[in-house]
């Protein structure tokens, strides 16, 4: 899936919210809900279209669904974003080093 797609997928919070309760590792569907404080089907949808995206993936363990992340997207994001973040870096650097001569003044 291309980054774009992702970041679009990423841009709803309570899908990003879901990738964070996923961080510690996978959890069944009924654990989403409780934490999340939103409605199953809501959850479903949102973890149909993270697992679309190629963000989460599922495994049947008798009756329940458990979820985990898949880290590969994530990381094409990283890489995606590396540039960005040497800019970043550059920019912070620089207005650290103008703070500094003012202060030295």
């Amino acid at each position: 899936m291309p980054v774009a797609d992702v970041i679009e997928v990423l841009a709803d919070p309570n899908r990003r919210r879901i990738l964070d309760l996923l961080r510690d590792g996978e959890r069944p569907v009924g654990d989403l809900v409780d934490r999340l404080g939103i409605t199953q089907p809501s959850v479903s949808k949102h973890l149909r279209v993270l697992r679309d995206a190629g963000l989460v993936e599922v495994r049947r363990d008798a009756q329940r669904r458990l979820y985990r992340i898949r880290p590969q997207p994530l990381a094409e994001l990283d890489a995606w974003l590396e540039p960005y973040r040497k800019l970043w870096s550059a920019s912070l650097g620089r207005l650290e080093r103008h703070l500094d001569e003012r202060t030295r003044q």
